[in-house]
């Protein structure tokens, strides 16, 4: 007879609670009430081309609020949390560190300002670069409210989230594998 407490029955149910959660986030519809409905919602525009990284510094100059919060989540510090010693391993800094080996992001010959700007997961990993949209906004910084078109202007910039999942591109490797194990790593609570 299995026991109720046995790891391989609670193991078993926390997988199907995941799955189901999972399953229901996907089927909702996103009701929230800052959002159009999905009949008028048009497709967001791909932001200009031949844009570069600016750093979660420059971001922060106007996103100051935005900026605040993420300070107080482990995107923030993931660059800090990684061992010194995997700090130059490309399989670990593509997920720890914003843009890195990208074109205009965390590559050789950026100056140390965007370096240190692209440490951790940074405003620019999920909204991609963000050189066009401070250059468009920069005539709003005085603008306490702006009009629709002024806001269609700045969000047309850059994109709210990236295409393609960006969040999955790091979660879902840990998720369905163990992270790799390394002196001074904090156990999950």
């Amino acid at each position: 007879m299995i026991k109720l407490s046995s790891p391989w029955v609670f193991g078993g149910a926390m997988a199907l609670a995941f799955g189901l959660a999972c399953l229901m986030v996907m089927s909702t519809p996103n009701t929230a009430p800052a959002q159009p409905a999905a009949a008028e919602a048009a497709p967001e525009p791909a932001p200009p081309t031949g844009q570069v990284y600016t750093g979660a510094k420059r971001c922060s100059s106007c996103h100051f609020k935005q900026a605040a919060s993420w300070k107080k989540t482990k995107h923030s510090n993931a660059y800090n949390e990684l061992p010194e010693k995997h700090r130059a391993d490309p399989e670990c800094m593509k997920c720890h560190v914003t843009a890195y080996g990208v074109e205009g992001g965390y590559t050789g010959g950026a100056t140390p300002e965007l370096l240190q700007g692209l440490l951790g997961v940074t405003c620019e990993a999920c909204h991609g670069p963000g050189s066009k949209h401070e250059e468009v906004c920069k005539p709003f910084l005085n603008v306490k409210k702006l009009s629709p078109e002024q806001e269609k202007v700045a969000r047309d910039s850059i994109y709210k989230i990236l295409p393609g999942n960006i969040c999955a591109k790091c979660h879902l490797a840990i998720v369905h594998q163990e992270h790799p194990k390394y002196e001074g790593m904090k156990e999950k609570k």
